[in-house]
């Protein structure tokens, strides 16, 4: 170093770094006590790895003080200089990231908390934390008490044995009273037993009432049931206090490689896939977090999990996992076991495959797009929106050898109930996951022909007019066609059932993307318009189909009047448009109120309530066609 240089070590705000952990590492000030327990529990584990025959109990008392009892392995001296005065360091590893200290190393693979930093959180809602501890490591070693202040001051003392009889450690906070909340006996009881549920230590609160709570207990999946049947009662009792529903039915978890032992429990209700359940996971006794969504899936939204480990990382706030190999291994893992058991239920239990169905539908549609096995398994037990009404794709094609899919909802419904009437097979492809997941049906069911539903297909199933009944609608026709051209569509007129459908348009996917192509470029200018241009393709537009068998299709092919043709032909259109389903633009919402306020104009003028010499549509003197 030269003469010029002088080193220096970085001056820590504890203040400053207290309120960055408060509001930004850590969500709530709750997770003090999650802290406290855990540097409880190491402390205990470290010990036992010395003596595996010490105990293991860690007691939590509320009053004015709040103060956590651990029997764990203590702290000398040197050991509060090193830990408890440094910020950052922990106890369970040295600074090259080993793990320090008598026992500590045979027991660094049970610990929770790697980094050295949660008694900070305790400042969050405590200006003054004292330690008393006595080390089980070195016996000769006198007890300690550190007290340290939220202001960066701390002290040290050394006590004899007699102020701290066994060894152990007690951390004493006195609460400020805008955090008293948090320290409440209440509040503690709970935090206690969210956090510490699953501890394998004993963990008691005793309040200041001399009331006494013991918070934790083995999960129900390592208890010894009587039966299988006592086993499942005591999973769904624990998923009722734990989500408050009833399964529709619990899938163990276990996965002796990632040391994960848990549950995951399908919901009884449908829920949206966009919502990704809050899985609970406890790393080794812990709660980690009650909101994992990335422990499962995307496609396994229909569950929700509850789960232990050992090998999964948190993050630094210990309030998520840590995204890395082993935990996409890990829901890998926890997926293939999810798809195990819905497989198994064709075979094992029918009924409850029907009722999982017809709650979780979507999620199956989702997971057997990728899976071929689930898809031979479960395709034909699913239900789509046909012609035939929602009925299983087993059932549909016994009776339609070719099933015609339609890409959108608004394509479906504007051809279902003619495509009914002709005897056509079509299934709406416009919901999620169903247009692919219909043309999987011939690998699973050969013979079975799927193909995209075509206008051209339909058309071709309704019958043509009589010559001369065409020929007498020609006029109409005509001034229909020049009228509807505006629209880039055609009309024909034919004879179709239902009767009481008026009017059907059919349209293509090619004949919307020229319309919307086509509607961009006039909006343009300059360069932009020119690319839109060149994109231009010759592609067929849609169709207006009037049905000659309808009444009021057979009235309107009479007209005479050219404006009263004209209006007639924009209201069969607008109400044609209006049963497709589909969001209207701004121009055809315009051509519905011109269509009817058209019409209107016309029965006013026929039934004597019109005087002429006005300018409202519709009232030019009398034109032939």
């Amino acid at each position: 170093m030269s003469p010029s240089q002088t080193s220096h070590t970085f001056q820590v705000d504890l203040r400053g770094l207290v309120d960055l952990l408060s509001h930004h590492l850590y969500s709530s000030p709750r997770v003090y006590l999650r802290e406290l327990l855990q540097n409880a529990v190491d402390a205990i584990t470290a010990r036992q790895a010395l003596d595996p025959a010490a105990p293991g109990t860690i007691t939590v008392r509320t009053g004015d003080t709040l103060t956590v009892t651990d029997t764990g392995v203590g702290l000398t001296e040197a050991d509060v200089h090193r830990f408890l005065a440094t910020i950052g360091r922990s106890s369970k590893r040295t600074a090259d990231g080993a793990f320090d200290g008598a026992g500590l190393d045979a027991a660094r693979g049970e610990f929770i908390g790697q980094f050295g930093i949660g008694l900070l959180a305790c400042f969050v809602v405590a200006d003054e934390i004292t330690v008393l501890s006595r080390s089980a490591a070195d016996p000769a070693a006198p007890a300690v008490e550190w007290r340290g202040h939220s202001d960066g001051r701390y002290t040290l003392r050394t006590l004899p044995p007699s102020a701290v009889p066994e060894p152990g450690t007690t951390v004493r906070l006195t609460p400020r009273p805008d955090n008293a909340e948090w320290t409440s006996p209440d509040q503690v009881v709970a935090l206690a037993r969210h956090y510490g549920g699953l501890l394998r230590h004993e963990v008691t609160v005793v309040t200041a009432r001399g009331e006494t709570h013991r918070v934790n207990e083995a999960p129900p999946w390592e208890r010894d049931h009587r039966s299988p049947l006592a086993r499942r009662e005591a999973l769904t009792a624990y998923c009722r206090t734990l989500f408050d529903f009833t399964p529709l039915d619990t899938i163990e978890l276990d996965l002796p490689a990632a040391g994960l032992r848990g549950v995951a429990y399908v919901l009884p209700t449908a829920v949206s896939p966009a919502q990704r359940a809050g899985h609970r996971v406890h790393l080794k006794g812990m709660l980690l977090t009650d909101q994992a969504p990335e422990l499962l899936p995307d496609w396994a939204f229909f569950v929700r999990c509850v789960v232990d480990t050992t090998s999964l990382r948190p993050t630094a706030s210990r309030e998520s996992l840590y995204e890395d190999g082993t935990l996409s291994a890990v829901r890998d893992a926890l997926g293939d076991r999810i798809r195990d058991w819905l497989t198994g239920l064709a075979a094992s239990d029918p009924a409850l495959l029907h009722r999982f169905i017809d709650t979780h539908h979507l999620a199956v549609k989702a997971l057997a797009r990728y899976d071929d096995e689930l898809l031979r398994i479960v395709l034909p037990w699913l239900p789509f929106e046909t012609t035939d009404g929602n009925v299983t794709l087993e059932e549909f094609a016994r009776t339609h050898p070719t099933l015609l899919v339609t890409r959108s909802v608004e394509e479906f419904r504007q051809v279902a109930p003619i495509a009914s009437a002709a005897g056509l097979g079509v299934v709406n492809g416009g919901y999620t996951y169903d247009h692919d997941l219909v043309h999987r049906l011939p690998e699973i069911r050969p013979g079975t022909s799927v193909t995209d539903l075509d206008p051209a297909t339909v058309t071709a199933h309704l019958d043509a007019v009589d010559p001369t009944a065409e020929l007498r609608a020609a006029g109409f026709l005509t001034v229909a066609r020049e009228t509807i051209a505006l629209h880039d569509c055609d009309v024909v007129l034919r004879d179709f059932q239902p009767v009481t459908a008026p009017a059907l348009l059919l349209d293509n996917r090619e004949a919307r993307h020229e319309r919307t192509r086509a509607g961009l470029a006039a909006d343009s200018d300059g360069l932009w318009a020119d690319i839109l241009g060149s994109l231009r393709q010759e592609t067929p537009r849609a169709q207006l189909v009037l049905n000659h068998l309808n009444p009021l299709v057979r009235q309107a092919v009479t007209i005479t009047e050219r404006g009263l043709a004209v209006t007639t032909a924009e209201a069969l259109y607008g109400q044609a448009l209006l049963l497709s389903r589909r969001p209207l633009k701004a121009s055809e919402s315009a051509l519905l109120n011109r269509a009817f306020i058209g019409l209107l104009t016309h029965a006013m003028h026929h039934s004597g309530t019109y005087t002429p010499g006005t300018d409202t549509p519709g009232t030019e003197p009398r034109k032939d066609i």
